[in-house]
């Protein structure tokens, strides 16, 4: 294989998502995933309402890069916690609400642990439709990067 040029290669079929490709990044060979770059792309639906708590650190979020959050049911509050910021160096996650939200509809966007968000254990209040928040973690903490409201 070593001896044909990209343009002579089989395409590939019945992709899984777990294949590993091969990226250059900062002059260094790395390995992802389809699903590294499926995640980083394409949103993840989550649909919240009151009373619910969301990890984040469970697998199935294990790679989400975008998160779109949908208000379902009557007011009130939920607690979306954020996966360790240690589990998680250089890790940017975004979050963005639909237009189902109000002030009577919060999402508490919580560090996990003994994390911090932006130097404090308090959530960040997500209560405004198409609001928009970016973070990320040095593997210490989280920082907000990016707000929109």
């Amino acid at each position: 294989m070593a001896d044909k040029k990209i343009t002579q290669l089989e395409s590939a079929t019945a992709l899984d998502g777990t294949e590993n490709l091969v990226f250059v990044q900062s002059s260094e060979t790395k390995k992802g995933t389809v699903n590294d770059i499926i995640n980083y792309i394409v949103s993840t639906h989550i649909t919240v309402s009151s009373g619910q708590t969301i990890n984040l650190s469970d697998s199935q979020y294990a790679n989400i890069k975008l998160v779109k959050l949908t208000w379902s049911g009557a007011s009130g509050n939920m607690t979306l916690n954020l996966p360790s910021a240690s589990d998680n160096t250089n890790r940017a996650i975004r979050f963005i609400s639909n237009g189902g939200f109000n002030t009577n509809t919060r999402v508490y966007l919580t560090p996990s642990g003994g994390d911090t968000l932006d130097g404090s254990t308090n959530f960040y209040e997500i209560n405004k439709e198409y609001e928009g928040i970016y973070v990320w973690s040095d593997g210490s903490e989280w920082f907000i990067i990016q707000k929109k409201a």
